[in-house]
């Protein structure tokens, strides 16, 4: 999937603070959401459709998706 991400509003949690391993969203047109590292601004980004984002955060919320390391 691809978007015009020229005028998107990117962000990262407030959990991250100042940590420079984060990842940064944007709500993109169509409901659409967008995904980049943050330490790479200019490199590329995911989207997801609504549903993909639906799924991937409930995911998160049941543990679903962790840490190698964790």
């Amino acid at each position: 999937m691809t978007a015009d991400l020229s005028r998107a509003h990117w962000f990262k949690s407030s959990h991250s603070a100042d940590k420079a391993d984060c990842v940064e969203v944007a709500f993109l047109a169509n409901d659409t959401v967008g995904v980049r590292d943050s330490k790479n601004v200019a490199g590329p980004a995911l989207v997801f459709s609504p549903r993909d984002w639906d799924a991937f955060i409930r995911g998160v919320i049941s543990g679903k998706h962790h840490s190698p390391a964790g």
